[in-house]
């Protein structure tokens, strides 16, 4: 069973332990490759509003996420988020149960609208299941992010209403 909660500050140690592989491997995220510990943990504890983690019935962490407005005043009301699971829990469901969580947080804060600004073309099982998850895509960037196995890719912007 999957319960997620509020990352609390003891829970870095698992937490970077989920992230650094993914950031490491630069082929879904858009962070350095060597991005430090301390960069790591200011992007994914201190600049969005909240951070969750998603940990299995022994308290293991499966995964993480991160809320925030997309865009400061006039575009607070679209939330964003970013999703990563670790290499042991992928295909267990995770993924899909932390996205869920975040719609109907995403709504207890307030937020109309959910919008992923950079989501890689070549990470197909994410596109696919946040299509699922009732996404659509309404934007290609032609190019823009340098995968290290396939040169220069498109990025997907996609959006839900939330209402």
């Amino acid at each position: 069973m999957i319960r997620i909660r509020e990352a609390l500050d003891a829970d870095w140690p698992a937490l970077w332990a989920v992230l650094e592989p993914t950031f490491r491997r630069g082929d879904t995220y858009t962070f350095a490759t060597d991005v430090t510990e301390d960069e790591a943990r200011h992007a994914w504890t201190k600049v969005p509003t909240a951070t969750f983690i998603a940990c299995d019935e022994h308290g293991t962490v499966l995964g993480t996420y991160v809320i925030k407005p997309n865009q400061p005043g006039q575009g607070a009301h679209v939330s964003n988020c970013g999703y990563v699971v670790s290499e042991a829990a992928r295909g267990l469901g995770v993924a899909s149960a932390l996205c869920e969580h975040s719609q109907q947080q995403a709504l207890r804060m307030g937020f109309l609208a959910m919008q992923f600004n950079f989501v890689v073309s070549t990470n197909e099982r994410a596109v696919r299941l946040w299509q699922r998850m009732g996404f659509a895509i309404v934007g290609t960037l032609p190019g823009a992010f340098r995968h290290p196995r396939h040169g220069f890719v498109d990025a997907f912007v996609m959006y839900k209403q939330l209402q």
